[in-house]
Parts: C-alpha cells; structure tokens; sequence
C-alpha cells in the first residue's frame, strides 16, 4: 500500500480557508492518478471541487481520531501546518491545555487567565518525574534541565521567546520559582525572593505599553542560577540586552513611555516626592507623545510602592532610591527644556536663563544650569590643533539634549542591573554549575521597522539558527545511537541572512563605517545597502522596495520584513557629547558622579558612546550595533555551552480576550518561533519511532511466523518488507523501528482492513451460530407450548368439576346459615324482651328503695336538728348561769377592794409614788366611761330606728294581704287560655330539645373532627419535634467537627512550627561549620532566627516551645488547664508597644512566654514578637469558632420562633381546651430544650474563664499540698551516683550499639531513667533529679540525630521518650494518683515534661520522614507503572505514543522497575518497628493514616498528569495495586484509623477511568460515585482518557460538558483544586496511658548495657 491509496473515499483531509487559515474535508470519491480534482464535502456541508495537478498539490491528510489531542505534536502520523495547528487548537480550547510537546520544544499558548496549575503541590508533582510521563507544562522543562544539570554535571539554559504578551515573563518567573522550590535556597533570603523582587523593579524601568501588550518588555534578560554541590540554588546573576531607549523621548501613537516616569507623576502629592516638582504626565513632553496616560486596570501610585518595596528587599537604601527617584525626574524635565532658534538662517540655538524646567534638572541633578545650557547649544572642534566653540542648530540641540536624556536612563538603567546582581551574587565561592534562563523578545514586524525591530529580527536569527543546529544534532544523535544507515536532512540553514547582517560588508558593516563617515547620513548608506547587495554582488535575502528608495527588505527565516533607514545612524551613534558628560561627572550628587565615573573607567560604554571634539580612539567609538553584536555573540557562546531547552509562548489573539484563538496569529507565530521548522526537521527523517515490543503489542495481527514476545524482533523484521514494499519508508534500528512520514497510518490503514475480515469471518460464524440456537429454541418452544396447552385442558376439566362440587357444598352450606340465622333472632328477641322486663321491675323497686331512703333520711335530719336546738338553749342557759355567779364574786371583790382603798394608810404603804399613775387611769377611766355613755346612747339610737323600721314593714305586709284577700278569683277562659299557652310552650320546647338534639350531633361531629385533627397535630408536632431534635443534633455534631477540625489545624500547625524548627536547628549546625567562610561575608544580611541557638546539655531550667502550653493543641490529653492571661494580653493589646510594656516585668522573652505557659528550653528561643504573632493565629481561629457558635445560636432562635408561629396558628385554629393544653406543654418544653441549649453554649462561651479559676484554684492546692510533702520513702529504686551520670547517659542512650539497643525489652532505658530521677528525688537531691532528667531528654535528642535514617532505632526512641513522659506525667505533683503506691515527685518537672512532649512529636515526624523518603520514588512507578496482573495492557499500546522525549532519562525495565512489593516492603519494615516497640495502635494508625494519604495523594496527582495512564487497562492495573494495599492494611488491623478512607480518591479516579462515559445516565452514576474528587479532577480525567485499543472510544465534549453541568449542582465544600496537597501533615496525638506501678526487680536489665554500677534502693 502506498500513501496515494490513503486518499480513498471518507478520508479526512484539510484544504487551505482565507479565515481559519485550514479547514477539514471529506473525501467523497476515491482518488486515483491522474484524476484533475477532488471532490470533497467541508465541514459546513457544502461540496467543493480541489484542484489537482501533481501528486504535490494533493492537500494534506488528517490524522486518526485516536491522535486528536495528543500532547506531543511529533508523534502525529502526518506532520504539517494543518496538523499542527488543528492539534494546539483542540488541546486550547476544549481541553484547556495551554502546554503542548513539539519534540524539545514546549509550546505555550497565554490564556489570559488564572489558572490553578501551579502551586507546590504541582511542583511536587513534576519533581523528580520524566519528562516524557507528564502532561507538558514549564515545570516539566524546569525539571528536565534540573535533572539534566544534577545528573551530567553540565550547565543547562531554558530559551523563552515569542511575541510582546504571548507570556514569556510569567513562564521566566515560574521557571525561577519552580528552581527555587525545588533547589532550595542555601542562604538565609532566598535567591528566587530577590530576584522575585526585581521583576517589579526591571518591569517599571524596562517595560512599557504598546499597541500590542500593555506591559511589554522593551529589553532582553538572561538570568543564570548558580547551584551549589547538593543542587541548592547558591547564587544568581542577570545579563541585559539593547534596551529600547529611543522610547525615552518618542513614543509613538497610543504607546506610553516606561512606567517609572508615570509612577512618579503619580506620587507627585507624597510629601517626599514634592521635592521633585513633578507634575501630570500631560505636561511633559517625554510622557505625551503617545497621548496614553492611563493603563486600565492599573494603578501607578500603587505600582511605586511595590517598586519601592522591592528596592528595599534588594538593599537599596531609602536615600539611594530618593537619588533615583531624582534623576528620573530630573530626566522628564529635561524634555521640556525649550530650546529656540536664532541667526538669519536658524544656524544658533539659545536657552531662556530663566527657563524654569533646566533650573529644576540642573538642581535635581546637582550640576551647573548654564554650563547644561551652554553645551547643549553648542560643541567642541578640534581645528588645525586648536580648540573651537561652534554654535548648533536647534534641530542638533534637541537631538543633543533627547541624546542626554537617554544616555542618563540608559546608564541608570545599568546601575540598577548592576545592584541587582550585587544583591543576587553568592557569597559562597563559584557555583559548580548553573541554569540559565533567557526571556528575550520574539520576532518582531510592524508597519513601520527601525533600528530596534532590525537588531531584534538578527538576534532570533541567531537564536534560529542555534535551535536548528541544536534539533538536527538531537535527530543525527538518535540515528547514530540506534546504528542507522541515514543520509543527511537537509533544512533551512539561514546562515545567508546572518551574514547578509554581520558578515564582511554586511549592513552592520556598512552601517558602522556610515556612522565614522563625517557627513554620513541615512540617505547614503541605504544607497551604498543598494549597490553592494543589489548591483554588485546581488544577495537572494535582500531587496529593494519598489515604491521606497529610503527602506530595504530582509528575507528573514520567519518573513519578510521592511526597514525604513530613517534614524538607523543616530540609534546606531547614540552620541553624546563629552562636554555634557564631564558636566555631569562633577554632580554634587553622590549616585549622578558615580554613573558617569564608571563610564570614565572602562573602555567602551554599555549602550552608548561618547564624543569630544577631538580625534578619539575606535574604542571609544563603539557603536550600538557593534556592542550589540558582541553581547549577543557572548550570549550564544554561552548558550553552545549549555544544554538548550526551549519554550516557545504564543499569543492566541490580540483581544486578549481568555481562551479565545485567532488561527491566523497562531499561525504566523509558528512559522516565526520555529516550531513547524521543527516539524519540518522531524519529517525530514523518520519522525515515527516504536520499540519492537511495542510494534508487536499494536501490530503483531500483521505479523507472521512465531508470535512471541519473545521474538518480536526477529517477528518484525520479516514482516515489515511484505507491509511496505519500499525500504526507503523504514529502517531498523538496536531497539526501535523507525518510519517516516504517513507510514504509520498505512499500517493503521492494512490493520483496520485485518481487523475488518477478521470481523466479517467472525460476523458468518455467529451469524450461523445465531440461527442455529434460534431454530433449537423454536423447536423447544412448540413442543413446550402443546406440553402446556394439553396440560391447560385437563386443568380446565379438573376445575369444571372442582367448581359443581363447590356449589353443591355452598348451597347446602347457605341453607344451613339461613336456618340457623332465624333460630338465632328469635332467640335473640325473647332474650331481649325478658331483660327489659325484669328491668323495669328492678327500676320498679329500686325507686320504692330510694324513696323509703329519702323518707328515713329525712328524718334523720330533723330528728338531728332537734336535738341540736335543745343541746343549744341548754348550752346558753348553762354558760348564762355561770356569768351570773362570777359576776356576782367579782362584785364581792370589788366591793372589799373598795373598802381597803379607803384606807389612806394602806394605800400610802401598798402604792407608794402611784399617785400620778392613780391619777391617770382615773382619768381613762372617765374616759372610758364617757366612750361608753356615748355608745350606748348610739345603740339607743339604733334600736329605735330599728324598731320603726320593723313597724313600717309589718303595716305593708298587713295591707299586702288584705290585698290578696280582696282580689276576685280568675275565670275558666283564662284557665283554658293558660291551659292553651301551656301547651304552645310544650311544642315549641319540643321543636327547641328536637333543634338542641341535632345541634349536639352536630358538635359531637365537630368534637370528633376536632379530636382526629388534634390527633393529626399532635402526630405532626411529634414529628416536627423530632425534626427538631435531629437539627439540633446536627447542629451540635457540626459544631464539635467544626471544633474538632479547627483543633486539628491547629495542632497540625503547632506540629508544622516544630517541624520547621527541628529543620532551622539541623541548618544552624550546618552554619555553623561553615562559620569561617559565613565571616568573611559582607553587605547587610538578615539574622537567622536560629542564631541564637546554642548546642548545650538542657538546664534545670528549660524554656521549650511545647504543644501544652495551649492545651487543645498538646497531643499528650493533659488533666488540667492552661492559664489564659497570655491570650488575655495579647488579645486586648492594640499593639506590640502595649504587649512590651505588660511583658516588660520581666524579659520580654521569658514574660510572654510564662504567659503563654510556654515551657523554657535553651534550644528553642525565639523573639518575643514572633511568639505575639503565632499566638494572635490562635486568638484569630478562637474567634472564628466564637463566631460559629454565634451563628449556631442564632439559627437555633429563629427555628424556635417558627416553630412558636406553627404553635400559635394550630391553637388558634383549634377549639378543644386540652388540645391547646396539650400544645402549650409541648412549646414549653420546646422553650426549655432552648434554654438549655443557652445555658450549654453560655457554659461553652465561659470555659476559658472556668479553666482560669480552675488552675487557680488548683495552684492554691498544689502550693499548700507542696509545703506539706515531704521526701517519701519508695522502695524499688535504682541509685545512680553523681560521678556515674554521664557513664549511664553513655551506656544507656548516646554510645548503645544497635543491636544491643533493638534486643532490649521495649521501654527498658526509659524506665531505668525513671527510676533513678524517681530515687534521687525520694532522697531530697531535686536538683540532680532535675540535672539527670535534663541530661536523658538531651541524649535522647541526639541519639535521634545520629539514627536519623534508621526506622528501628528511631521507633526505639520514640518509645522511651514516650514513655518517659508517661512516667513522669504520672507522678507529677499536679497530678490526680489513682493508687496508693503511687507517691508524686517533689521536683516540678512540668517543663521537662513538655520538653519530652515535644521531643516525642519530632520523633514521630522523624519516623515518617524516613519511610516517606523511601517511598517518595517508588510510589509512582509501584503503584500506577508496574503490571501486577500479566498480560492485561500487553496490547493496549497507544498509536505514536512510543516518541520519547530527547535527552529524558531511559525507563526501567524488567525487575529493576519498583513493585507493590517495594511499597508493602517499606510499609511492613514500619509496622514491624512499631510493633517491635509495642507503641499503642492509636499511633500505628495515625502514622499509616499519614503514609497512605501520602501514597493516595501522590498517585492522584501522578495520574491526573500523565495522559498515558488515563485508560481503562491501566485503571484495572492500578486498582489491583491498591487491593493489594487495602488487603495489607486490613490484614494488620490498620482500616479503622482512617488508612483505608485516605486511599478513596484514588480509589474513586480508578472508578472513573473503567466508568462507561457516554450516556447522561452515565454522567449522572460518575458525579454520585466520585464525591471525593474535586469537580476540576473529574474534568481533568475525563479530558485525559485516552483510548489504548480499538475497542475503546475518546470521551466526547458533548458526555465532558454534561458532566460539567451536573457538578455545578454540587458543592464539594472545599476550595477548588486540581491536585492534592502532598505536602499535608495530620496532627499526632498521643494517648495518656498510665503505665503500671514500676519496681527495679521488674526489670531485667543485660549486661551489654554496662550499668551493673546502678545500685537498688
């Protein structure tokens, strides 16, 4: 088959579109030689005949579906322009891929948007990955040439090029932060910070607004990272190249000048900026050429700060930046000097003295104003030997004074590139070898083309052919490594148009002698361009306008380009006179005379050079294209000495408008980068590679002979010459067999047609197969079907009798039931009459009984009341009787008293001194006597009234009667009409008991009613209550996750700082041996908070940053609170002077610290300000929760308010009292669930100040328990002497050998330390106790360094450590003991108890950091690369997937490569560590639960970024791999700390991939399925699922956006994120668990450890 016969009916193809450049097309006939068109039908429908001459003018094929987004452009079978193009366009816009692969080149396409793919947790993802397993992106060749610079020890550089916005400084600047992550800064300000900090600096003094990008660079950079040995970042330095400083004094229309001069015109009303008399920038000739004042979007005030910022990172001091700030300044005022002519014919110049913007450049700058004034209108000659003053024109002054001000920018320009680098340079010796990384401008065309555009469009020539010579090299090295026999590509060398540029006569030659000719002028070098290049020697890159005698054509590489040559020579000059220059030099300001003092000292100026009048040397007439063409003759021998990598970034449209793509710009971009040059190389030669396992995986169905694998070889090279009959078409490599251009395709072409009569004899059989089951199943069914119908008769039968018997049964039955039905009325009748009888005779004598009880009961009563009257009368005679008879004595009595007070005598002697009392009572006697006259005569009174009145109403009840007995008696009419009346009544009170009736069966309805809603209520306000409770309950579980989660971020920072500090501790060691080289270094340098460190044994009193001082984020559970008087000071602080002074009673360290109840250890100080700032994170997070519980409470009110309007309208709308009594009760108890919920949050809301009094409280007690204690006498102690400390310190933790160590019981030293401090604190020495357990917890922390990469030891550690702290927390005085042998220590060891805490959670981190480390290479290949199960993806090889990354590290193969094993081998060395040490499952759970997210989350973010792995195989490969992960872990008991709940998302990704994806049902399963995905990584799976067979498909867009859709619907809780964060860090808490009563003869002790001097007590 040949690649004609490729053009057959169906095939796509593309024809060229004015406006989408190509557009895809249907064969509708198949072609065959000789034909002069091609029908074809476009994607519009519509028809169209393609005109064919040749088999040249057939139009381009289109590649396989299978291809359609592959993100290596070489590995297409048909390589060309359309291709290209269709492929990036698919990849942009429906894939949203901005990165794509064109062999070395990655291609960048700016989105004009933010997108989440480049945090850390990418970077941590392309770290240390192949370039040719990841998804194309900038990391990947930051990687590459990482990885290249550590592994080859050879200098690498990263080339970024394309357009003015196409993005090329946003991918420098991720390329500087990948490096710096990565490499990981040496020095104590990271080298990506600074030069992070240059970019606003060199972006407002380089970049300025053009018609095509608002923040356009108008200079070149190459920056050059230094690494150190290790591959750390140790240093920086940065090159620039011709920076635009025409655009200091023009600009053209809507272009603005850099934005430094509209900053400051900006901060023209800052007090510090009044100085420099600036102005809006329309009153400045520099700043209004173009008429743009304003960028939208932009904010030049605040655009200063951030530069000032940034200059202040960078050193520069405040008072250097002011002297910048000036000579800017001074620099826009110089354009405005105005310059006016004089003379007859305007040959003389002259300045205004009083000319108001000279006075201010002359003070801005420090120089003498008529000097300035004088030379820039006039200049010096040398004429015959002695010196001349010439007047100038006006024109030549204006060129002189615009030449001056750009020569002032272009040499500060240098200044601040030159401090940039001093601030950038290592102060650590050479680098070994570096990374450089060039952001220069990309090729350039635009209406009109000058000097600029001209150097610009000759340095990508250059870089072009550079990148040539570079990808022919790679294409030659790939033949030569596999031994083939090829014969050379030719490409486009464009060696020509360079030496057209800088060859001998070339136009920078000619140009430079131009510029050295007196009276040389634009004019006549373009003529001397014409005659040399046109008539004399024509050139085939150089032509003449035809309408122009001013301009010339360039053939560049990319396209052809018009320069017009006004303004060549004075760009070219850049000319400033001496004169001005000596002026400057002897500025009274300090940065003036040292920029132009450098320019003095060297040779050749930087982007300028300087006349006198006199004849001066050729160096100090270098012009700007020669220094030009020697920096970038420096830069490409840098870059031929380095290992190229290139990023080419492409501008999708000039709107900039987010994912949008203008073809044509797409297009003109490729052809200028060289990226379809690139293509064109690749098809040269054999562009499609496969190794020959993977040629037999795809096509060994073509193949005859053997088909092992084995021999595919051998299989292949038999084959191929029968496949293709040209040789020429394929070659045979070592490894791999190569195919040129459109080969592929036919041999998917001969597989399809394989496949297809395979598919056909395969469609015969089951066809036949088919029908011969369909005619058993025919035969089967009609003998099944006389089986049933003969089986239905006799049924039918069988029933008819059935049913006759039935009925003679139910008439008998029937009959019977009727009888029987009559005997029972009748019997039911007599019964029912002789009840009512015999009840009417019991109510008969009933009512005689009850009307005989009536009769004796009311004779009872009246016999009763009888006897009462007489038992009364009898009564009052009786008390009557004997009131006389006392009466009658007291008369007696009184009469003798009277008698003996007649006696005065008497009197005198019985009542002496009672005269005046006598007295008195005489008188209330009187007075009495008269109240008593007057009462009577009051009861007179009344009595008489009294008695009239009785009179007056017997005389009226008298006449009464007399009345009555006078009255005639009434008729018999009347008594009839009464009678008539009476009977009316009846009726109408009979028609009124009739209407009650039914009104009371009306209600009794009603009541029913009633009652049946009352029950519906009382069912429904059940249920709403139990709502209810449910949302309470769901609120208070929120709550507490929400508690919970806030505590574990908390601690999980806690535990981060720690991390961070044990880090900064490990990196102040590593300091501290380089001391003597870290002396010599000079310049400012921050302090490292690790400096004040000191490597010393711990003091009797450490001050230790501990998780206990804030008790939620201990992982120990302590019994007591922690003081809150720190978070009160830093709470109500409004500022650091404030906390100073409440912290000032003591140190500012130790007060904030004792405040903080931080514990005190020498090897962690920090400042006072640092420890203020970490605790204001806590007080912020206690307020967020405080805030969430206000929120909860507030939602609890207005449900309760709700519920009380449901009350109120159902009682309102009820009539029944106990109804409304019913829901009153239960609103009751709804108000005092509420109030109860109040007092719970109220409780919860005072727990700080409960924990306050409590620890108060507590520390009373303690105090006056600890003034009773005394030294306890406990036996079962080990005795350790003074002078034997360090010995058992030596012998028991720092010198033990490793097996020695691993062969002790588990806990023994710790529980041997124990007992000693236990026994020297019972013997009254607290201060030795103190000292030795100071001395343990210090050897311990080094016995950790030294085993920092051994599992078992380090496990060992944390064991005793642990225990250790157990121990002691178990006798501490503070602590509640639960047994009576347990006697607390007398030494307060709290603080070495949070010393132990601590020390315990670097242990633990150290332990996982070891079996982190060892799992980091080999969880990827392990769990997504290795085949577990044989044989399952052996054919599932991807057409062109085989095109492997130049220069990428070779893949391993065969038993090398990591397995399951290796991950379950490094899991169980861990589990066997803990287990060894018996540590409690609650830390064996935690540490795996950290293990497998690190596992789950490493894989995930693997293969949501390698394409190859996004297929149904490779899930079914990568879910065994995880059974057998969750088999493992469920074996050892691990599955209910959350280890197997981690591994979900990957679990659920696998789901993804082996889902069906083409039904919205199926959209719909796969969003209710993946809940632990996050919606960006289902739409990044789905985009990447590549089909490795034919019998799988490509996810449609259509199935992508459905699934888009239904996941707008569902909120994730959770930021939006695309990979996951692996460097996450679960917080450790470890359990308090009292460990037994300890006794020395417990312990069994070797005699390896060497501590028989131990003495038991």
């Amino acid at each position: 088959m040949t690649s004609l016969e490729l053009y057959s009916k169906g095939a796509c193809v593309w024809v060229p579109d004015p406006d989408a450049v190509w557009v895809s097309a249907l064969l509708l006939q198949d072609y065959s030689p000789g034909k002069k068109h091609l029908l074809l039908q476009l994607s519009n429908g519509k028809e169209t005949h393609y005109p064919v001459v040749s088999h040249s003018d057939l139009p381009p094929l289109g590649n396989p579906d299978i291809l359609e987004g592959e993100n290596d452009l070489t590995a297409l079978s048909f390589l060309h322009e359309p291709a290209v193009l269709h492929n990036l366009r698919v990849r942009f816009l429906d894939y949203s891929s901005i990165y794509t692969y064109c062999g070395i080149v990655l291609v960048a396409i700016n989105p004009y948007d933010q997108l989440p793919i480049y945090g850390e947790e990418v970077i941590d993802a392309y770290s240390g990955q192949d370039m040719a397993d990841m998804e194309p992106h900038i990391f990947s060749v930051a990687e590459e040439a990482y990885r290249t610079m550590t592994r080859e020890e050879k200098n690498q550089s990263i080339i970024i090029s394309g357009e003015s916005g196409s993005g090329k400084t946003v991918s420098a600047k991720f390329t500087m932060r990948y490096f710096a992550v990565v490499g990981g800064a040496a020095q104590q300000t990271s080298v990506e910070e600074k030069v992070l900090a240059s970019n606003p600096i060199l972006e407002s003094i380089g970049n300025a607004k053009t018609t095509r990008n608002d923040n356009s660079s108008r200079f070149g950079k190459y920056i050059e990272i230094g690494f150190g040995r290790k591959g750390n970042i140790i240093g920086a330095n940065m090159r620039t190249y011709l920076l635009e400083k025409s655009r200091v004094v023009f600009q053209a229309s809507a272009e603005r000048n850099y934005h430094i001069f509209y900053q400051l015109c900006a901060s023209r009303e800052l007090p510090e900026m009044r100085a420099l008399k600036l102005d809006a920038p329309e009153h400045f000739r520099y700043t209004s050429q173009g008429g743009e004042m304003q960028i939208p979007g932009t904010d030049d005030l605040s655009d200063l700060e951030r530069t000032r910022n940034a200059f202040t990172i960078l050193d520069v001091q405040p008072d250097q930046q002011m002297e910048l700030f000036r000579i800017l300044s001074a620099v826009l005022h110089l354009g405005n000097v105005n310059i006016q002519a004089s003379g007859r014919s305007s040959d003389r110049s002259y300045i205004d003295v009083d000319d108001r913007p000279l006075a201010v450049f002359s003070k801005l700058l420090g120089v003498e104003g008529p000097q300035i004034a004088h030379w820039l209108c006039h200049r010096k000659l040398a004429v015959g030997g002695e010196m001349l003053v010439k007047p100038v024109s006006g024109q030549q002054a204006i060129e002189a004074r615009d030449a001056l001000a750009k020569h002032v920018y272009g040499q500060m320009f240098a200044w601040v590139v030159q401090r940039l680098n001093s601030a950038l340079r290592t102060q650590r010796g050479q680098a070994k070898s570096f990374i450089g990384v060039l952001d220069i401008y990309g090729f350039e065309t635009f209406d009109r083309n000058s000097f600029e555009q001209f150097c610009i469009n000759y340095a990508n020539e250059k870089l072009q052919q550079q990148f040539n010579r570079h990808v022919f090299h790679l294409e030659q090295e790939e033949y030569v490594r596999e031994e083939l026999a090829w014969s050379r590509i030719e490409f486009s060398d464009n060696q020509q148009c360079i030496n057209l540029i800088e060859g001998q006569l070339g136009l920078f030659d000619l140009l430079d002698e131009e510029c050295r000719m007196p009276k040389g002028s634009d004019e006549s070098w373009v003529q001397k361009l014409y005659d040399q290049h046109l008539t004399n020697k024509p050139h085939p890159h150089f032509q003449k306008p035809r309408m122009s005698n001013s301009a010339f054509v360039v053939l560049h590489f990319a396209d052809t380009v018009q320069y017009e040559c006004n303004g060549f020579l004075g760009k070219n000059r850049d000319t400033v006179f001496e004169e001005l220059i000596n002026i400057l030099k002897a500025s009274q300001s300090e940065l003036v005379a040292e920029l132009f003092q450098q320019q003095g000292n060297v040779s050749s100026v930087a982007n300028g050079s300087v006349r006198s009048g006199k004849r001066a040397t050729k160096e100090h007439k270098l012009t700007v294209g020669f220094q030009f063409r020697q920096s970038l003759q420096m830069l490409m021998d840098t870059l031929n000495s380095t290992t190229p990598h290139y990023v080419r970034c492409i501008k999708p449209n000039d709107l900039k408008e987010p994912f949008m793509f203008d073809p044509r710009r797409t297009v003109q971009q490729l052809r200028a980068c060289g990226v379809l040059e690139t293509i064109r190389i690749s098809a040269a030669g054999f562009p499609s590679r496969w190794t020959y396992e993977e040629f037999f995986s795809r096509y060994h169905l073509l193949l005859r002979g053997s088909q092992g694998q084995d021999q595919a070889q051998a299989s292949c090279r038999q084959a191929l010459p029968q496949l293709i009959p040209d040789p020429d078409q394929y070659c045979f490599g070592k490894t791999k067999v190569f195919f040129r251009a459109g080969q592929v395709a036919i041999l998917e072409r001969l597989r399809a047609e394989k496949l297809r009569v395979a598919a056909v004899i395969i469609q015969s059989r089951v066809k036949g197969w088919l029908a011969r089951i369909r005619y058993t199943r025919i035969c089967w069914a009609t003998v099944t079907i006389q089986r049933y119908c003969r089986g239905a008769l006799a049924r039918r039968l069988a029933l008819t009798l059935r049913y006759t018997k039935a009925a003679l049964i139910i008439q008998k039955t029937y009959r019977m039931v009727m009888v029987r039905q009559l005997f029972l009325m009748i019997r039911q009748a007599t019964i029912t009459i002789q009840a009512f009888t015999r009840g009417t005779m019991a109510r008969h004598r009933y009512r005689l009984l009850v009307a005989e009880r009536a009769a004796v009961l009311l004779q009872a009563r009246v016999r009763g009341w009888l006897a009462r009257q007489a038992y009364r009368r009898v009564h009052a005679a009786v008390v009557f009787m004997q009131c006389c008879v006392r009466r009658r004595a007291a008369r007696r009595e009184l009469m003798k008293l009277k008698t003996e007070a007649r006696s005065v005598e008497k009197y005198r002697e019985l009542n002496k001194g009672m005269e005046v009392k006598l007295m008195q009572l005489q008188l209330r006697a009187d007075q009495e006597a008269r109240e008593s006259a007057a009462l009577r005569e009051t009861l007179h009174a009344e009595r008489e009234a009294t008695s009239a009145e009785l009179v007056a109403l017997r005389a009226t009840v008298q006449k009464l009667e007399r009345q009555k007995q006078e009255k005639p008696q009434p008729c018999a009419v009347i008594s009839e009409k009464k009678v008539e009346e009476r009977r009316r009544a009846e009726e109408k009170a009979a028609q009124e008991i009739l209407q009650l009736t039914q009104e009371l069966q009306a209600l009794q309805r009603e009541k029913d009613r009633c009652c049946k809603e009352r029950e519906d209520l009382s069912a429904r306000l059940f249920e709403q209550e139990k709502a209810q409770e449910e949302r309470v309950h769901q609120a208070v579980s929120q709550a507490g996750a929400s508690l919970g989660a806030a505590l574990d971020e908390e601690r999980r920072k806690y535990q981060g700082l720690l991390r961070e500090f044990t880090r900064l501790e490990q990196r102040y060691d590593n300091l501290r041996e380089m001391s003597l080289l870290t002396e010599h270094s000079k310049g400012h340098r921050r302090t490292d908070s690790t400096q004040s460190l000191r490597l010393e044994p711990l003091s009797p009193s450490p001050t230790a940053l501990s998780p206990q001082s804030l008790n939620p984020l201990s992982p120990f559970p302590s019994a007591f609170p922690s003081t809150e008087e720190g978070r009160r000071v830093s709470v109500t602080s409004p500022s650091l002077e404030r906390r100073a002074s409440v912290w000032s009673l003591e140190t500012p360290m130790d007060q904030l610290m004792e405040r903080m109840d931080v514990a005190k250890d020498p090897a962690v100080k920090m400042k006072g300000e640092d420890l203020a700032h970490a605790y204001d994170a806590v007080r912020v997070a206690n307020k967020f929760l405080e805030s969430q519980l206000r929120s909860r409470r507030s939602q609890r009110e207005e449900e309760l308010e709700a519920l009380r309007c449901q009350l109120s309208q159902a009682i309102s709308g009820s009539s029944s009292a106990a109804q409304r009594q019913e829901l009153q009760e239960l609103l009751e108890a709804r108000e005092q669930e509420c109030v109860r919920l109040r007092r719970e949050l109220k409780e919860l809301k005072n727990t700080v100040s409960l924990r306050r009094l409590l620890t108060q409280a507590f520390a009373q007690e303690t105090s006056s328990c600890q003034s009773q204690l005394k030294p306890a006498t406990v036996t079962g102690l080990l005795e350790c002497r003074k002078r034997d400390e360090t010995k058992l310190i030596k012998n028991l933790i720092t010198d033990i050998r490793v097996d020695s160590a691993l062969s002790l019981p588990p806990g023994l030293p710790a529980s041997v330390l124990f007992l000693c401090v236990r026994q020297a604190d019972c013997s009254g020495d607290q201060t030795y106790a103190r000292s030795l357990c100071s001395a343990a917890v210090t050897a311990i922390k080094a016995a950790l360094k030294k085993h920092s990469n051994d599992v078992n030891m380090t496990a060992l550690w944390l064991k005793n450590a642990f225990l250790l702290h157990d121990l002691l927390t178990q006798h501490s005085p503070k602590q509640t003991l639960d047994s009576d042998e347990l006697v607390p220590l007398a030494a307060d060891l709290s603080d070495l108890i949070r010393t132990l805490s601590d020390l315990c959670i670097q242990a633990y981190q150290q332990l996982l950091s070891i079996t982190e480390k060892r799992l980091q290479n080999i969880i990827v290949p392990a769990l997504l690369e290795s085949e577990t199960i044989p044989g399952l993806s052996g054919s599932a090889v991807k057409l062109g997937m085989s095109r492997k990354r130049a220069g990428s590290d070779p893949r391993t193969v065969g038993g090398d490569a990591p397995t399951m094993a290796a991950v379950l081998r490094e899991l169980g060395a861990l589990h066997t560590a803990l287990s060894h040490q018996a540590l409690p499952p609650s830390q064996m759970e935690q540490a795996f639960h950290q293990l497998t997210y690190l596992i789950s989350a490493s894989a995930l973010n693997s293969l949501l970024l390698r394409k190859d792995m996004c297929c149904w195989s490779r899930g079914m490969q990568i879910r065994y791999n995880v059974s057998l992960l969750e088999e493992w872990l469920r074996s050892r008991g691990l599955q209910s700390g959350g280890a197997v709940v981690t591994l979900e998302p990957l679990i659920q990704a696998v789901q993804l991939l082996q889902a069906g994806k083409k039904t919205e049902s199926d959209a719909q399963a796969l969003v209710q399925t993946c809940t632990a995905l996050s919606s960006q990584q289902i739409v990044k799976i789905l985009t990447l699922y590549s089909p490795h067979s034919d019998l799988d498909e490509r996810v449609t867009l259509n199935f992508i956006r459905t699934v888009q859709g239904l996941l707008k619907g569902r909120s994730d809780g959770q930021p939006p994120q695309l990979l996951m964060d692996v460097r996450r860090v679960f917080p450790v808490t470890f359990p308090y668990l009292p460990p037994p009563v300890l006794h020395a003869e417990q312990l069994v002790i070797p005699d390896c450890l060497k501590i028989s001097f131990l003495r038991r007590a």
